[in-house]
Formats: C-alpha cells, structure tokens, sequence
C-alpha cells in the first residue's frame, strides 16, 4: 500500500466531501451495473448515442471553452448567447458553478504544484484526479481571485441556480427527449446513458486534464512545473492536452499553438469570431514563443 492510499484511509470522517463523494461514487456504480442491464434488456438504438453524443460535446466544450478559455483565463470575450450556452451546459456537467470552478482553477495556476494547489499533482495522481473532490484536505478558499466574475450577472444567475440547471438539462432534458422518442423504455435509456454515463464519462476526461496532463507527455516549453502537452490527451480532453503551454501562456486562447495540433476548442473559438458571436481573441506573439522553445532547448 502506498503512502498516499495509507493518509486516505487514516482521514478521519468529517474529512470526508460526503455530498460530492456520493455523487461521484453514485454516477459511477449506476454507469457500471445500471447502463449495462438495461443494454442487456433494450439494447442501444442510434438515438441514444446520438443524444449521448449531443450531450457529452455541448457540456464538454461549455467547460473548456466557457468555464476553461473564457471565464477562468478571459482569452477572449464572447457574445452574451455563446455565454449563457456556456453556463447552461457547463453546469450539466456537475462540476459546480463557473465561479467555483473558475476560483479553484485559477488558485492552481498561482500555486501550479504547491500546497495551495487544489488539485496539486505532487500529493499523487489519486488526489490530483479524484482525491482532491472525494476529501476535504485543505480549508475553504475565498472567491477573493474572481471579483471580475462576481460582477457578471450571468455568472452570479448561474451560481445561485446551479444544482436546478445542472438536474434539469442533465436529466431532465435527456429524459424527456427520450420518452418523446420511445415512451417510459426511451426515457429510462436516455438517463442511463446520455444522462449518468456521459456525466462520468465527461468528468473523468476533465479529471486527466489535473492529472494525466501533469503526468504524460513533453515540455517543449517550460520546466517551471509539471504540465506536459499530449496529442493522446489532447484527443480525450478538446485540445486541452496542450497543457505545458497553456501553463506557459495561459492567456492565449489556443492550447494546441501549432495550426495541426489538434484542439476543437481553439477552431470553435476562431469560427465564432468570424460570425461576430467572439471578438478579442488573445494570441501570445509567435516570438515570445520561438525564445521560450530556444531558452527550453539549453536547458
């Protein structure tokens, strides 16, 4: 047993994130025994992964474009629909408002692989994936690092209603998609898969960002802290892979610099500033990271 799992099991209760722990837990029992009986029973028709489908690329792409790009990093502005698509969509995700997240996020770039990381990768890939959700190991943190996002009504309308848009466009909405589709039997399908299982699915290709990205790949840019791009990551996570840069140059709304790098993320970005839905795009100057490759090359 390796020292981290030997601290976890030492925690005592009150340590433990009950509430995000059960979610968590819950989704994923529910995925592995729940989805598969049902498969057995109805089997899977083309609307279920196609809503599957739907709903994992609208919640994946509101957090890395809205939560990520937009809110936590303002790597460019976008038009007040894109905004509240975002929110709407990010917060069927189940990873908590965009003020928290953005809060948390933020935190982990001042502090990248400090104690005051929150999901700090030193402390082991467990607490840097999941660990740092399923215990409380450090103090509640002030929203002191967002006050920009405190003056966003939509933002504030999110975090206020966060937990009844998260159930209802989570749930609710495939649900209802699902009966229209196939009465209670359509229905039942489209929770289990597009409703629970894409949420797992969806959060742990968020968690390997923490995680993985800190763990797999190269650092052509900096060796300041663990971050790595990984084109296999970028692959699972919307171009988020590219992580040593984006750690390097977090203010650019691209993560894959390069033109064939893969990240959706950045091409919906540059597409919704051609039809005036984006404007501001940030871009750090192709010098600044030419001297940042070179200066890594003497290292």
């Amino acid at each position: 047993m390796t020292t981290e799992s030997r601290s976890v099991l030492r925690l005592p209760l009150d340590r433990i994130n009950w509430i995000t722990s059960s979610f968590l837990i819950g989704t994923l029992l529910l995925t592995l025994t729940a989805v598969p009986l049902y498969l057995y029973h109805f089997g899977l028709d083309w609307f279920q992964v196609a809503l599957f489908c739907a709903m994992f690329f609208a919640c994946g792409f509101s957090i890395s474009l809205g939560y990520h790009r937009l809110f936590s990093h303002i790597t460019f502005k976008a038009s007040w629909p894109i905004r509240l698509l975002t929110l709407v969509f990010g917060a069927a995700a189940f990873e908590n408002s965009v003020l928290m997240w953005a809060s948390e996020h933020r935190r982990h770039h001042k502090h990248v692989d400090h104690d005051d990381d929150p999901y700090n990768i030193s402390k082991g890939l467990f607490h840097a994936h999941i660990g740092w959700l399923l215990f409380k190991l450090n103090a509640d943190q002030p929203y002191d690092n967002v006050p920009d996002l405190q003056k966003d009504k939509l933002v504030c309308w999110q975090d206020r209603h966060v937990q009844w848009i998260a159930v209802v466009v989570s749930f609710g909405l495939p649900s209802l998609l699902g009966f229209l589709w196939n009465g209670w039997q359509g229905s039942l399908g489209a929770f289990l898969i597009a409703g629970v299982a894409r949420i797992v699915v969806l959060q742990h290709c968020t968690f390997l960002i923490n995680s993985a990205c800190h763990a797999i790949g190269r650092q052509p840019y900096s060796t300041k802290c663990t971050a790595r791009d990984s084109l296999l990551l970028a692959l699972f996570t919307f171009g988020e892979g590219y992580h040593n840069y984006h750690h390097e140059f977090q203010h650019d709304y691209r993560n894959g610099v390069k033109p064939w790098q893969f990240d959706p993320t950045k091409w919906i970005i540059w597409t919704l500033s051609k039809i005036q839905l984006a404007r501001g795009l940030r871009r750090v100057p192709a010098a600044v990271i030419q001297a940042a490759q070179r200066e890594r090359r003497l290292v």
